[in-house]
């Protein structure tokens, strides 16, 4: 079975290879130190200092591992290159959601960039799904587990 692509904006692709670089480059030095820190202090069965760090070293590894494999099957939106005339990822929407008569700003992005603090959504969320593809005075009808909200599309911009 083929592995799901990751579609990541520019800026998130810079930011996981960012943390990648700092993890294989800085932290995995660091924990080597603490732990042969700790292994200078003696008996390693009651070395608390010794468990942490190794701890720390499996989840190091495991995020290193976790990155590696996103960028792997990383897709990039060239945000430069979203087409204005429908909503895609990477761009930027501004939509009037009529049951609350109020209007709100979000940026469409993949799955694993997603960001509801950030007004970041996931093309994979329900909004963003209804999102995708209408144009500027569409009206769309987001089903939530609270019921059907409406938004009328009133701007898309590239980020």
């Amino acid at each position: 079975m083929a592995e799901k692509k990751n579609i990541l904006t520019y800026a998130g692709l810079k930011q996981y290879e960012d943390e990648l670089q700092n993890l294989k480059v800085f932290r995995r030095k660091e924990v080597a130190e603490k732990i042969k820190e700790a292994r200078e202090q003696g008996d390693l069965s009651e070395n608390a200092e010794y468990d942490a760090a190794k701890d720390e070293q499996r989840d190091i590894e495991l995020r290193i591992e976790e990155l590696e494999k996103l960028l792997k099957n990383a897709e990039v939106v060239v945000e430069d290159e979203v087409d204005l005339e429908k909503i895609s990822v990477g761009c930027k929407v501004k939509v009037y959601e009529i049951d609350f008569d109020e209007e709100m700003e979000f940026r469409l992005v993949g799955s694993t960039e997603a960001n509801s603090l950030q007004n970041k959504i996931s093309n994979e969320s329900p909004v963003g799904k209804a999102l995708i593809g209408k144009k500027v005075g569409d009206v769309v009808d987001v089903e939530t587990q609270v019921g059907v909200i409406q938004y009328k599309v009133l701007e898309i911009q590239r980020v």
